[in-house]
Formats: C-alpha cells, sequence, structure tokens
C-alpha cells in the first residue's frame, strides 16, 4: 500500500480538472491511499469522492503566503508517511516540496506543461494552430509513470450519488421548463466576452418564458451587474453569495446548459455532468483546458490569425481592438443555445 501525495495549489479550474483524475486512479487501485493537497478554500470541490481519497488544504493567501510560513507548513507535511509525490503543479512552492520530499528519500513525480509547444501557439502570426494535449492526459501521465495506471471511469460527481428531490429545489426551485445558466466571467480580461453583449443575451432568453436563466458569479463588482439583471429581467435568478461552493455544483449539475467563459465554471459543469457552451477568445479549446468530455462543437469562437495569443488571457490584446470577442455576437450564443435545447 502506498501513500500518495498529489499537489495541485491553484488555479480554480486546474483544481477541479485534477478531480475525473484523481477519482479515476483511486478507484482502480483501491489499496493505495491519495491525499491531494491544495487551497483550503478549494477543499469543497472533492466531494463525493472514494474512500481511498482524502483533501488536505494550504492557505498560500494567507498563513502559508510568506516563505516562513510556507516552510513550516512543509516542514510539518514532511511528517505524514507519504511514499509518492506527484506534482501536477510544477511551479516554485510544489518544487521546494518536492525537493524536501526527495531528500528524505521519496519517489516524486512531476507534470510536463509542455511550455514550448504553449509558446508555439501563442506566438503571433503566421503560426501553425494545433492541438496541445489535453491537462488532463497530461495530469493521468504523472500517475502512470508512478505505477499507478488505471482506466477513465470518471462521470461527475454525482454519478453514485443521488440527490435528494428536496435538496434539488431548494437551489433550483419549482420553475417549469429549462434552466439555463449564465456565468459571464473570467479572471482575466482576454476570456470575458462583453457584458453588454452578454446582458443582450440574458433579455433575449428572459422572454422565452420557457427558460429560467441562473446566474453565476463572483462578489463585489460582478455581484453588482449581476443582481441588476435578475431585477430588470423576468424569469433571471442570481445566485451570487447565496449557496456554498458544494451547492452551487449540485444546482450546476441540474441546469439544461450552462453559457460560460474559457474560466473555472466550464471546470464545475464537467464536474457535475452538465454540458457546456464556451466562449473563448484570446485563449483557444486546443490549449488544452477544455473541458472535461465537452463538446467541441458547442464551443463559441472566432477565427482569426492572432488567436490564441495567451494561454491563460492575461496577456493585453496587441491589436488593441479585442476583436475575438466583440465579432461574436449575441445572436450567435442564442442560436447555439437554442440549437442544443432543441436536441433535448
Amino acid at each position: 500500500m502506498s501513500e500518495v501525495l498529489v499537489i495541485r495549489l491553484s488555479a480554480i479550474g486546474d483544481v477541479a480538472m485534477t478531480i475525473p483524475v484523481v477519482y479515476s486512479a483511486a478507484e482502480a487501485n483501491r489499496d493505495d491511499s491519495f491525499t491531494m493537497l491544495t487551497q483550503t478554500f478549494l477543499m469543497p470541490l472533492f466531494i463525493n469522492r472514494p474512500p481511498n481519497v482524502n483533501v488536505m488544504g494550504i492557505n498560500t493567501r494567507n498563513t502559508e503566503r510568506s516563505l516562513f510560513g510556507f516552510l513550516r507548513y512543509v516542514f510539518i507535511l514532511r511528517k505524514y508517511k507519504f511514499d509518492t509525490v506527484l506534482d501536477l503543479h510544477c511551479v516554485i512552492r510544489s518544487r521546494i516540496i518536492d525537493i524536501l520530499f526527495r531528500l528524505n528519500g521519496k519517489r516524486v513525480f512531476k507534470i510536463d506543461k509542455g511550455r514550448r509547444d504553449r509558446r508555439l501557439l501563442t506566438g503571433r502570426p503566421p503560426k501553425k494552430i494545433y492541438r496541445l494535449r489535453p491537462v488532463i492526459e497530461r495530469y493521468a501521465e504523472v500517475f502512470h509513470a508512478a505505477g499507478f495506471h488505471f482506466d477513465e471511469t470518471f462521470v461527475s460527481l454525482y454519478d453514485n450519488h443521488p440527490v435528494d428531490d428536496a435538496t434539488i429545489r431548494s437551489v433550483a426551485g419549482n420553475e417549469e421548463g429549462r434552466r439555463v445558466g449564465i456565468a459571464p466571467f473570467a479572471k482575466h480580461r482576454g476570456k470575458v466576452y462583453p457584458v453588454e453583449k452578454m446582458e443582450k443575451v440574458v433579455e433575449i432568453l428572459s422572454l422565452r418564458g420557457d427558460i429560467t436563466v441562473f446566474l453565476f458569479g463572483g462578489r463585489g463588482g460582478e455581484k453588482v451587474v449581476l443582481d441588476r439583471w435578475e431585477n430588470e429581467y423576468a424569469h433571471t435568478r442570481s445566485v451570487v453569495g447565496r449557496y456554498s461552493l458544494d451547492m452551487e455544483l449540485l444546482l450546476i449539475s441540474k441546469l439544461d446548459l450552462l453559457v460560460c467563459m474559457d474560466s473555472a465554471n466550464m471546470h464545475f459543469a464537467s464536474l457535475a455532468g452538465t454540458k457546456v457552451i464556451s466562449i473563448w477568445g484570446a485563449t483557444h479549446p486546443y490549449a488544452g483546458f477544455y473541458g472535461y468530455h465537452q463538446r467541441e462543437d458547442l464551443a463559441v469562437q472566432v477565427d482569426l490569425p492572432c488567436r490564441p495569443c495567451s494561454i491563460y488571457g492575461n496577456k493585453p490584446c496587441y491589436r488593441g481592438d479585442w476583436a475575438c470577442m466583440d465579432e461574436i455576437t449575441p445572436e450567435q450564443i442564442v442560436d447555439r443555445i437554442d440549437g442544443y435545447l432543441q436536441q433535448l
């Protein structure tokens, strides 16, 4: 029996993408124990996990933010009887952990992020656009290299854990018709569809009468915008700040469809088994971060020679016009929504 430490500290979407791999590996290797080390606030993502999966939290935004605080945490971490370390992050903090465990004679395996391929894909034109290996496959390779072999068995967080009707009604309500979620924000400008255009999408859907729109986002400015939309448009509900992360995941699992950016919400929907219409600007599905088991034909994007210009959407638009997002019309998004709902 092996005691395995799996490291992925951030970002939210990247941590979410570890779950199909960790859960599949744990199901296939029941004699081994897997402990996921991630940010404390992301621990609620790991619900309905196999019995041999544990979760350990670290807070690099607060108590473990300083070098002293982080090293103190790592030295405590060394006291656990881990035989193997699987580094799915490969950044300075995780490398420090790797080094200290390796000095203690433990096996350490690290992800190959394919940084050179990413630079080529996001370079300025002329360039060749080609599909990089998905990040989830790269995660799985780390497990395989360490001798943990498994097939992809993960379906959703709720596949073998049905939720009672009362709990579902408490978050989704009793509305008839279709439930469509909209998560219009992302961390970086290059991944955000213009807010005024997304508002038009909400307006069109609100007039249908047979669709309830659920709005997802963060606190602060995002909440202000989504609360206004809730007040101005019929059959529209903002869930910002009303539910815990695990309850938001449950609500997403009961949607017919989620419309979102290249953001954490795309990965939440993938974990919940909900199909996504994703909107792509500076980033691209070919970069390897597409949602788990999502249909690529549901991605909304325009073909421009400069795309993709960024892996994370955090670079300024060197053209200065953000055409990758601005050339997508609200009607195109609504048409994609209608096309999918008609297939249900």
